[in-house]
């Protein structure tokens, strides 16, 4: 349905950074803008490891849709989860009824990718989303008031060694920030475990850590890891997990109750209900526009579309998202003003990843660097990134805390 029949509409799936982005850019436009998700808010991904650490709480990452864009005349949001597509109709079938569009933005997001590994979907821990992130805390907490009741030194130790499966940015900074929460605040809390029967994993099943970065640093990430207690594995690939076991495809076998699984990313479920042939990791091939072949009309962005540039498909991260949810809304606004649409081109800024405390690797705008300027480099773009005066104040505040007093005030296990 539409608003007004004079005024195009333009329906965006998705509040994620690439459909925020679009919403933000049309405001000006003379279009209807109609933002839908599943969520009723934007999640500031990148820091969505520290909640899962108990270093934040989850509405300090996140802000609602409407408070995002309130004041905008052409916007409306609404908390509904699309069913299905239909493009010849150009129609979707939503839990709340069908909403028409004349533009369509599909900015669906992504989600773990368990490479068809059932037992580790079943039982390892994913994080894409906030339930994901305290899912994980809970869990981790549970495990160390498990292991103050267990009387058996072998099941303590299972209970208290902890996997994190990738050596991607993720992995990285989940393994480190893990790392930190137990040695430097856990410890104090269950003085009565010995702390050597903690034990971090990082698996990797290449050879390299955060493949992305300068072989430079990813050496110094490499060495800060091993610093923070955390063991780096490569050529190890997890091939299966019973909840009381790892199973490595060399067959090894590590008693764990915790896989935090950081290992690769596949776009969201919806792209596989638009009856398109898709590319590798369930991304929807689009045009250089970022249009869909044979609809002009409708736009994929962000971790569900495929493009390569320069022989390589672009990386499923917030950067591209952006950039991509600026093109189409230009490319929008010059299609409603009869001009030629302008290709996507993406502009690498850099890659940053923190391993904890004073350390960090940044590899932006030419620049290489590790240790306490990247880690300082690090908080500074990411607090400028949130949005909202008061997540930006409150992450501050909290980051302050925990530096100087070594304290992490999210430490509750909750229960659904």
């Amino acid at each position: 349905m539409k608003a007004d029949k004079m005024i195009p509409t333009v329906v965006i799936v998705g509040a994620g950074f690439g459909g925020l982005r679009v919403a933000r850019a049309l405001r000006r436009a003379p279009v209807q803008v109609v933002l839908v998700d599943r969520n009723n808010y934007h999640l500031f991904q990148p820091l969505l490891y520290q909640v899962a650490t108990a270093g934040l709480e989850p509405e300090e990452i996140a802000k609602p849709a409407r408070a995002v864009l309130r004041g905008q005349k052409n916007f409306d949001f609404r908390m509904i989860e699309v069913t299905r597509v239909d493009f010849a109709a150009k129609r979707l079938d939503t839990t709340a009824g069908p909403i028409a569009y004349d533009f369509l933005v599909l900015a669906p997001g992504g989600e773990t990718n368990f490479f068809g590994l059932a037992s580790l979907q079943r039982h390892g821990l994913g994080l894409k989303d906030i339930p994901d992130a305290i899912t994980i805390r809970n869990h981790v907490l549970t495990c160390f008031e498990q292991a103050m009741l267990e009387p058996d030194a072998e099941k303590r130790r299972a209970l208290l060694t902890f996997i994190v499966v990738g050596g991607g940015p993720t992995g990285v900074e989940m393994a480190g920030a893990l790392s930190e929460l137990i040695r430097l605040v856990l410890v104090k809390d269950y003085p009565r475990l010995n702390i050597k029967d903690v034990r971090i994993l990082l698996l990797e099943a290449t050879d390299k850590l955060l493949p992305a970065l300068p072989e430079r640093l990813r050496e110094a990430a490499g060495k800060t890891l091993w610093r923070k207690y955390v063991e780096v594995r490569f050529g190890a690939t997890v091939a299966d997990f019973d909840g009381r076991q790892a199973h490595l495809k060399s067959g090894e076998i590590i008693p764990a109750q915790t896989v935090i699984w950081a290992a690769g990313v596949r776009a969201a479920p919806l792209t596989a209900t638009l009856g398109l042939a898709p590319a590798r990791q369930g991304r929807i091939p689009v045009e250089p526009t970022l249009q869909l072949a044979g609809h002009p009309e409708v736009f994929i962005i962000g971790d569900a579309a495929y493009r390569e540039q320069d022989g390589e498909p672009l990386p499923m991260v917030a950067p591209v998202a952006i950039q991509m949810g600026e093109s189409v809304a230009r490319n929008i606004a010059r299609q409603l003003r009869g001009q030629p649409l302008e290709p996507f081109r993406y502009h690498d800024q850099g890659t940053l990843a923190t391993i904890g405390r004073n350390a960090a690797v940044a590899h932006v705008f030419g620049l290489q660097l590790s240790g306490f300027p990247a880690w300082v480099m690090w908080l500074v773009v990411h607090i400028i990134q949130l949005i909202g005066f008061r997540n930006k104040l409150f992450v501050l505040l909290n980051w302050a805390w925990d530096y100087f007093f070594y304290e992490r005030a999210a430490r509750l296990i909750t229960r659904d």
